[in-house]
């Protein structure tokens, strides 16, 4: 019986992504306030063609981590939510960014 061949495995690093921002909706939050000053509800809405609830719960569970702002006030009669991106949510993007990246660059360089 032959001997098998010894196989060569490679290690890589694993990157911690952050769970908060890697969840598909709430990195699309993240994403569209990176490259907007503001969105308000709708807007968003709109770009992530989602339910208002999804919208609520996503852009919630973001301002609890401190990643955007919520400013609320009216038009008129209308009531009317704001979302910006605030420092530590710019700071936790681009993280995740830097591992995406040395993901692919390890991943291509096998």
């Amino acid at each position: 019986m032959a001997a098998k061949a010894a196989r060569k495995v490679v290690e890589t690093q694993v990157p911690d992504f952050d769970r908060l921002i890697h969840e598909k909706t709430r990195l699309a939050i993240v994403s569209a306030l990176a490259v907007n000053a503001t969105l308000t509800f709708n807007e968003l809405k709109a770009i992530l063609k989602t339910t208002d609830g999804n919208v609520s719960v996503h852009t919630r569970k973001l301002e609890e981590a401190n990643y955007l702002t919520c400013r609320k006030s009216f038009e008129g009669r209308m009531p009317r939510t704001e979302y910006s991106l605030t420092a530590a949510g710019r700071r936790a993007l681009q993280r995740y960014l830097d591992h995406m990246e040395a993901l692919i660059k390890a991943t291509r360089a096998g």
